[in-house]
């Protein structure tokens, strides 16, 4: 008898990691496994993230799943059901939003915390090996991961790219219609995920909460998930606020493992609430009366000396702009009073200071540029504050500004890597960069540029693309800066007597004619970004003599003697991909094409770049030595920097001529 004991217990001992079935109604005294920001709050809460910027959080059960009916089995069917609420400082703005996910880690330290929601990053997003099932709940439209709305549940596998995704809502079961539900409304709303291993069918239903679960899916698709996820798993919640606040909760969860997932207790669920507010005093002691009065003055005094250093120019309208405003104080504290030991380099747009702000302790760079409020200073701030909302892996972001009188100041990230001419050209004893760092960085600002252009809300002209405007993150990838600055700077002038606005070398032909900057002059300035990059040398560079060439005769007098390698950085020591190489210089030779109609556009570009489509067969050739001088003649020269009357050839120039770009 004591042996039959001891053997069922031993069974039984065995089966306890097993889970089929869990439920919390609300999370106090659970045992969830957290990391980041996620914390379970005294109501019961389970909190992912706290309202903070660029934060991340996961919540897991603490003991794995096993999912397949044996070790090489189908994935058995399951359920899970949650209520969840986004709360937002602002009714329009919040940071990124939450997913569920069932992944074979609960290690997710390498996930960034921006719109990969703390699942993924720009490398391993899509990558098979995840083994990572996700239901998104999306609150910022992605357009570099193709989502369809800032208010969207999507279908994930492997990746933020959802292989099914709909505006967030349900299906009302008496009447048939679609109502829309708002993500981040601050209500609860529960979410049920069921699979079905018979059909391999996936269905995602929500419902406001204390609604019955609609029999109508909201998303509905069927996928084998046998060949996704591992044999042990965990089970869990993700989430991310990017550069916009926001706070994520989860108020309920429960799963089933061939069986629906027990019900939430709706009654027993923590509420959703602000702190209460401190109870003003209704009285005060007479004592700090009259300490008060003693030294009402000197505080006074004291404050008006402070608000003279930290003053800023700020009017009723501004404050619709909400969280893209920063205050003086923390950015004069953050570069300690823009010392020049924290000068990160100086140009025509003003000087750049790194600083780190006070509370957050996040690296930013901040631009000092001089501005005359007379001119449309609402218009400025707006298109600023639009600027800063777009968000591309190969843009640096604007994450907002601040207003002195005569003074504007942006704030960007950092950037620890600093500008490319560095790399370039052997400045501040930085290392040369390989061809495969240099043709990854060229395809890049292309990337970039093809947002700018086509993908973003509205079309952005860069208008100074250089090597000095292109900055390096940690991982040599390229971000292009100051997008849009040279156009917000001239805002409220007439298109058609705007200044020419950009530098030496890199300026389209057509721009001495009327100066009116289009997609098609960056693509100009990006075909001598490719040559700078491709040759190691700047738009104007010495020859053996001495004497100042610009660097796109050179290389298409090479281009002419079939010795185009030749042109190919020396400090590379060889030590390059020729095809991609003669790629890239063909490409630059192409896009800084005298003619705007032989011109490809960035899409056209990226195309070529990524050998998706190959480059015409009867390469468009530069203009004959003669027909330039002709060109020039004309009043069709490049090389302006100021206005049409200071036209310069496109061969070899003086020194005397040469004049510094911003």
């Amino acid at each position: 008898m004591k042996i039959m004991l001891f053997s069922l217990l031993a069974v039984l001992a065995g089966c306890s990691d097993a889970v089929d079935q869990f439920v919390y109604s609300g999370f106090t005294g659970s045992n969830l496994t957290l990391d980041g920001g996620a914390r379970v709050t005294p109501s019961g809460l389970l909190e992912l993230t706290n309202g903070m910027v660029r934060l991340k959080g996961h919540a897991f059960h603490p003991t794995p799943l096993h999912l397949h009916e044996s070790p090489n089995g189908m994935v058995q069917s399951f359920s899970i059901s949650f209520v969840f609420a986004i709360l937002c400082d602002y009714p329009d703005s919040c940071g990124h939003g939450l997913a569920f996910f069932i992944a074979p880690t609960k290690n997710f330290s390498s996930a960034f915390w921006t719109q990969y929601l703390g699942l993924f990053n720009n490398k391993n997003n899509g990558d098979p090996n995840n083994h990572i099932f996700a239901i998104e709940l999306d609150t910022v439209q992605n357009d570099d991961l193709q989502d369809i709305s800032n208010n969207h549940i999507g279908i994930n596998i492997n990746s933020l790219y959802s292989m099914k995704s709909r505006d967030a809502g349900f299906y009302d079961d008496e009447s048939g219609d679609f109502k829309n539900l708002t993500l981040i409304s601050q209500k609860a709303m529960q979410v049920w995920v069921n699979y079905d291993r018979e059909i391999t069918q996936i269905n995602v239903t929500m419902a406001p909460l204390n609604v019955e679960k609609p029999v109508k899916p909201l998303l509905s698709t069927t996928y084998n998930l046998s060949t996704v996820l591992t044999d042990s798993a965990y089970i869990g919640f993700s989430s991310s606020t990017g550069t916009v606040s926001g706070k994520h909760y989860v108020l309920g969860w429960s799963f089933g493992m061939n069986s629906p997932a027990p019900s939430i207790d709706i009654a027993k669920l923590p509420r959703l609430g602000q702190k209460a507010r401190s109870k003003v005093l209704q009285t005060i002691l007479p004592i700090v009366v009259v300490v008060f009065l003693l030294s009402a003055g000197t505080t006074i005094f004291l404050c008006m000396r402070r608000n003279l250093r930290y003053a800023e120019l700020r009017e009723d309208w501004e404050v619709e702009y909400g969280p893209k405003r920063f205050c003086y104080r923390d950015l004069f504290h953050a570069t300690e009073g823009f010392k020049d030991k924290h000068l990160l380099g100086t140009g025509g747009f003003g000087s750049v200071y790194k600083g780190v702000l006070p509370i957050s302790r996040l690296d930013i760079a901040v631009k000092r540029v001089s501005h005359d409020s007379t001119q449309g200073m609402k218009e400025f701030i707006a298109e600023i504050v639009s600027i800063g909302c777009l968000q591309h892996r190969n843009l640096v972001q604007l994450l907002g500004y601040c207003r002195r009188k005569g003074e504007l100041l942006l704030v960007y990230d950092y950037m620890p890597n600093g500008s490319l001419d560095k790399y370039l050209y052997g400045k501040e004893g930085k290392h040369t960069l390989d061809w495969a760092q240099r043709f990854q960085i060229i395809k890049g600002v292309a990337s970039g540029l093809l947002y700018l252009h086509e993908e973003s809300e509205k079309v952005i002209i860069h208008r100074d693309i250089k090597a000095s405007n292109v900055l390096l993150d940690n991982d040599t990838n390229a971000r292009i800066g100051d997008f849009g600055l040279a156009r917000l700077y001239d805002h409220g002038t007439d298109p058609e007597t705007t200044r020419v606005v950009g530098t030496i070398g890199y300026l389209a032909p057509e721009l001495a004619r009327g100066g009116k900057a289009t997609p098609l002059t960056d693509v100009f300035a990006f075909g001598m970004f490719i040559l700078e990059v491709t040759c190691g040398q700047k738009p104007v560079m010495q020859n053996t003599e001495d004497d100042q060439l610009v660097l796109i005769d050179w290389v298409l007098e090479h281009w002419h003697k079939g010795s185009l390698a030749d042109t190919v950085d020396i400090k590379l020591q060889g030590e390059y991909d020729i095809d991609e190489a003669c790629l890239a210089l063909n490409i630059g030779l192409l896009c800084s094409h005298p003619l705007t109609s032989v011109r490809p556009n960035m899409r056209q570009v990226v195309q070529y770049l990524n050998k998706d489509i190959p480059l015409p067969e009867s390469m468009p050739t530069h203009l004959s030595f003669f027909m330039m001088a002709f060109i020039q003649n004309k009043g069709f020269s490049p090389c302006i920097i100021t206005d049409p009357s200071s036209a310069t050839s496109f061969g070899t120039i003086s020194s005397t001529s040469l004049s510094e770009g911003r």
